[in-house]
């Protein structure tokens, strides 16, 4: 995963090179959002994982999405079009790993498989954030970007390394569940999958655009603070999201195992959807008060450092729940259809975020970039106290 925000880490760097301004920068995530969803959509119309063992697609991918990000290293200063395509195509090819690592690691647990999920989501964030690491070590090392970019590879070569040597199937490896495209109104005629979705759309504005621009928030709130300093706390932001992930993990383990699975009755089924709803209400309640926050105190470096560690610890604990609520309340038989919709329409919206963030930055500068993205959350908590209000 440290291949998705090596364009943002270097977007200072590139972004002199280039001449170009935060619209120009904006693109080199937005490329690789969509380059996910279509890899997901492609994955998940041909059933791929199903076709080939789940453990050789993440492999090939990881180690594509590898050589793209590396390309990239090697043309992005002369060839800003081909850069953007080569972020695309790392996009796609991530399709191809943390999907499918859900699905390796769902077939390895039947009981804590909800820390284990916590703990693979909680790795997203720990990857996202390593090329504000890697940055913050080449700059302290007097680094270029483009080693920054290719060690964000060598560590993709590492994990597909890892899967290809030490992981296979496991004993509960299961089917996917299936996708069918005729059923993509679903999400649109199914209102409490309507309503998931929506409160999802509020997450994932919030939460890419969060993760996207912190650095840049940082820089903007405090220049004096050395280029180092800056990408280590934006390395902290986003990798402390581990810790809300393994306890998110465990209170939805102990959940389990005190009879709250959606499977056994209609009522428990009910008051589970409306347990997780509770936890993504929390959640999206504190992220969007720490929007508000890093607004109140951007010019104060220490106390938005420390808001921004609990925004990023907030941030994404409630991930999971979204998945879980949707696999609990569509139609059975078409739970893959349903979870795939959720992805895409999320990270497509997050093309619009981004860009609406960086426009707001530009006209009106970063603390009112940050207040704005608490519309997210907000929106989001709408939706799910909705959702939680209905009993069947």
């Amino acid at each position: 995963m440290s291949l998705w925000f090596t364009g943002t880490a270097v977007l200072p760097e590139l972004l002199r090179r280039w001449r170009g301004g935060l619209g120009l920068g904006s693109w080199l995530t937005i490329a690789v959002q969509l380059g996910f969803v279509a890899g997901a959509l492609l994955i998940a119309t041909f059933n791929l994982s199903d076709v080939f063992r789940a453990p050789r697609i993440f492999v090939v991918c990881a180690l594509a999405g590898a050589a793209a990000n590396a390309l990239f290293a090697l043309v992005a200063e002369e060839h800003i079009i081909l850069a953007l395509a080569l972020r695309a195509l790392t996009g796609a090819f991530l399709a191809g790993t943390y999907p499918t690592g859900m699905k390796i690691l769902a077939g390895w647990f039947r009981e804590g498989r909800g820390l284990a999920l916590g703990v693979m989501v909680g790795a997203l964030a720990v990857g996202s954030a390593m090329p504000h690491g890697l940055a913050a070590i080449g700059a302290n090392l007097g680094g270029a970007w483009r080693g920054v970019v290719l060690n964000a590879s060598a560590l993709a070569v590492i994990g597909a390394a890892i899967v290809a040597f030490g992981v296979h199937d496991g004993p509960f490896a299961a089917p996917s569940p299936r996708f069918n495209i005729h059923q993509i109104g679903e999400a649109l005629r199914n209102r409490r999958l309507r309503l998931a979705n929506f409160g999802y759309l509020g997450h994932m504005w919030e939460l890419y655009s969060m993760w996207t621009w912190i650095a840049v928030l940082l820089a903007a709130a405090a220049p004096g603070v050395s280029t180092s300093g800056i990408e280590i706390a934006a390395f902290a932001t986003i990798a402390i999201a581990i810790v809300g992930c393994v306890w998110a993990g465990l209170a939805s383990d102990r959940g389990q195992s005190a009879g709250e699975s959606p499977a056994s009755t209609p009522a428990v089924g009910s008051n589970a959807v409306a347990g997780r709803a509770r936890v993504t209400i929390y959640a999206m309640a504190v992220s969007g008060t720490c929007c508000l926050l890093a607004a109140a105190f951007f010019h104060h470096f220490t106390a938005l450092v420390v808001i921004a560690l609990v925004w990023g610890l907030a941030i994404v604990t409630d991930s999971a729940q979204f998945s879980s609520i949707v696999s609990e309340v569509a139609d059975p038989a078409y739970i893959g259809t349903a979870l795939t919709m959720q992805t895409a329409m999320g990270f497509l919206l997050t093309t619009i975020a981004l860009r609406t963030t960086a426009a707001i930055a530009v006209n009106y500068g970063w603390r009112w970039a940050a207040a704005s993205m608490a519309v997210g959350p907000a929106l989001g908590i709408v939706a799910m106290w909705r959702l939680k209000e209905i009993k069947s």
